[in-house]
């Protein structure tokens, strides 16, 4: 058996260990349409930041206000237990002459998201990355998620958001800025 390679049958084998009978009706398609589900839910370690971040020019050469995008889903699986994390982002930037489409952003968070994450890397992960290939003034995001791994076994308490924040170049220091894109980044009422 090869160890790099996961596949349908070794979903029937996890379905036999849990006391399952994968030959049941009900599950008789679940290995390959989970193999599937996995393939999508991971496909983010086949992206690469920089590809998606496809930098303009032209319209950013004057502007020089915060830009920020709410309400980015996230759908992501915890490295600790492989259960799902769920919620949204918040990210903004000011720019520095260039600036990015605007579904880059979500297309950025979806791409960490769709790696096993603990939430403050991939806080941290999406700022750093807009930072390096955007190379803008400042950089802030804003994650908040409910984590399937508290909610469903351990703690057990449903409903509890984590919020985990990353506030990059002037936004560290510029106190106003840093306060703008924080009351952006609230909820919406």
């Amino acid at each position: 058996m090869n160890d790099n390679h996961f596949s349908a049958d070794d979903w029937r084998r996890l379905l036999r260990h849990i006391g399952e009978d994968p030959q049941r009706q009900g599950l008789q398609d679940t290995p390959e349409r989970v193999d599937r589900a996995w393939k999508h839910w991971t496909s983010g370690y086949g992206q690469d930041p920089a590809e998606i971040l496809k930098v303009f020019e032209d319209g950013a050469e004057k502007y020089n206000e915060l830009i920020v995008v709410r309400g980015i889903p996230v759908y992501s699986h915890c490295e600790h237990h492989l259960a799902p994390f769920f919620g949204s982002a918040t990210v903004g930037y000011t720019p520095n002459g260039r600036i990015v489409g605007l579904s880059k952003l979500t297309r950025l968070v979806e791409c960490f998201s769709k790696r096993l994450q603990v939430q403050e890397r991939l806080t941290i992960q999406i700022a750093e990355a807009l930072m390096t290939h955007l190379q803008p003034l400042s950089v802030g995001v804003v994650i908040r998620c409910r984590h399937m791994c508290m909610e469903s076994r351990g703690i057990r308490t449903p409903g509890q958001e984590t919020v985990t924040s990353a506030l990059l170049g002037e936004m560290q220091t510029n106190f106003p800025l840093r306060t703008e894109f924080l009351a952006l980044a609230r909820e919406k009422d």
